[in-house]
């Protein structure tokens, strides 16, 4: 029973402090992973590509998918419900208030001063994620070079070849998805 006490708190947490979407809990996981050891950076690399891949948002995704790597169904159920509670306070309370607050400027600056925190948020987690998938956990091994070439195949694919840009994303993650089975990514 305590587990769940547990998986609610650190996602309650996540979900309170996690400013600027999915991408923005990464820092928290890793963190959560480090202090608790129910889970590993390997098996949080493979969260986010299935977190990824399947529809709905990516921190719930997440949240779901570690709830259930540590306490199996009720795990995820609980820490879906600790990530997503403190919005649920938030916009209960801002929908009661709204008009108050709606010209604040103390407000309107809270938010555009979050705005930049929310921004390094997401580019530490891309870059964790970017350490973990070309080097590793341990930077041990060198550079992963089938992980470098896909990187920059995708680069070439949505960037550089025109006929390929108007493509939609779903073609490139369902590709995505056939490479990582076939080159065992």
């Amino acid at each position: 029973m305590m587990i769940y006490a547990k998986l609610f708190w650190e996602f309650f947490q996540t979900g309170l402090f996690a400013v600027g979407g999915g991408m923005a809990t990464l820092p928290f996981l890793y963190d959560i992973s480090d202090r608790t050891g129910w889970f590993t950076h390997a098996q949080l690399a493979d969260m986010i590509a299935v977190s990824e891949s399947t529809p709905g948002p990516i921190g719930i995704n997440m949240a779901t998918y570690s709830g259930y790597l540590t306490a199996g169904i009720p795990g995820a159920i609980i820490s879906t419900l600790g990530l997503i509670t403190p919005s649920i306070i938030v916009i209960l309370i801002i929908a009661a208030f709204l008009y108050a607050f709606r010209d604040n400027e103390y407000v309107n600056g809270a938010f555009y001063g979050l705005r930049p925190a929310s921004a390094a948020m997401i580019t530490a987690a891309g870059l964790i994620v970017a350490r973990v998938v070309f080097f590793g956990v341990d930077f041990a091994n060198g550079v992963n070079l089938k992980a470098a070439v896909l990187a920059v195949v995708l680069l070439l694919l949505t960037h550089v070849i025109t006929f390929t840009k108007k493509l939609h994303p779903v073609v490139f993650i369902l590709l995505a998805a056939v490479v990582g089975v076939v080159f065992k990514f």
